[in-house]
């Protein structure tokens, strides 16, 4: 049994979590959403964009194949639709939860002119405003900008250009907000959270992480997967991103969770790229391990891209 964190924030991984069919493979879990009945929302570059499992692992469909270009974000709202932001498709996707396309924001494989502010060039992810159904869509690979939609597809403000200083980006990655409706953004790059208003003004930064990658806000509480380093000058350094961090909304860190140093071994990461919390506190975490570490292996081999932690 391997036990990660402390005190209050004590967690289990849950080995062979996903009760998969026959023949069938995660691939690289890139991101995870949970629903209001504790269903796990998968989202996945492999032959099965989208799967469906109970809270206990038990499967219970798949669909999208075919539909994304590039898997990477999605989010689920109030009344269980399903948004899927393919970043090199250029396009966010509205599903039902059976995968019939409701709408969408964007023209797949129809992108802005790279870094022009346009949406949208390789966007990331999707947050809901707590009230009214606004979305907040990170712009993050081809832009540095964060844009505000209607919950009817009109674009209602945008804000954020290339730098370090406040209120500027170096690749927002993530998005996500809290019950009083401020903006959370992962500012990768930049090694840092930002956080907005709702019209785009600038409010605060959290510093001191590496990477920040994945977000989720659930009970007050911010989950941060935080991304190995990827250069040979500090690949060997302890305490170097490749974990998640849990932190209050002042920005405290309670917990951080993972091994000194990236890794295969139990309690390590690689690379946490999205984040999902249920509603008793579990923790399923979608890993580009494959792409950032198991692809460039010599020679390449598959390696785990999706974990869950139970909390105890």
């Amino acid at each position: 049994m391997t036990i990660l964190g402390v005190d209050d924030y004590r967690y289990e991984e849950l080995l062979d979590w996903p009760q998969l069919p026959d023949g069938m493979d995660l691939g690289e879990v890139v991101d995870v959403a949970v629903d209001k009945q504790d269903n796990v929302y998968i989202f996945c570059r492999g032959d099965h964009p989208i799967m469906i499992f109970r809270q206990d692992g038990t499967f219970l469909r798949d669909w999208g194949e075919g539909l994304f270009t590039r898997p990477h974000g999605i989010t689920i709202d109030k009344d269980g639709v399903i948004f899927c932001v393919d970043d090199n498709g250029h396009w966010i996707g509205c599903f039902t939860a059976e995968g019939t396309l409701l709408g969408q924001i964007g023209r797949r494989n129809h992108g802005a002119v790279p870094h022009s502010g346009a949406p949208f060039n390789r966007p990331t992810k999707v947050a809901l405003a707590p009230h009214g159904g606004d979305l907040y869509i990170a712009d993050g690979y081809g832009n540095a900008r964060v844009h505000k939609f209607s919950p009817g597809g009109k674009l209602l403000c945008s804000w954020g250009e290339y730098g370090s200083d406040p209120g500027q980006f170096n690749l927002p990655h993530s998005v996500c907000t809290d019950s009083e409706g401020k903006v959370y953004v992962a500012d990768r790059e930049n090694h840092r959270i930002q956080i907005f208003d709702d019209t785009g003004a600038y409010l605060d930064q959290w510093n001191n992480m590496h990477r920040p990658c994945g977000l989720n806000i659930t009970d007050g509480l911010i989950y941060i997967g935080q991304l190995f380093t990827q250069l040979k000058l500090n690949a060997d350094y302890p305490n170097i991103g490749a974990c998640v961090s849990i932190h209050d909304l002042t920005g405290k860190r309670l917990v951080k969770l993972g091994g000194l140093r990236y890794g295969e071994g139990p309690g390590q990461f690689i690379a946490p790229h999205g984040i999902a919390v249920d509603s008793r506190g579990d923790i399923y975490i979608g890993e580009v391990s494959q792409t950032a570490y198991g692809s460039v292996q010599n020679p390449p081999r598959k390696v785990k891209t999706f974990r869950k932690l139970v909390k105890i």
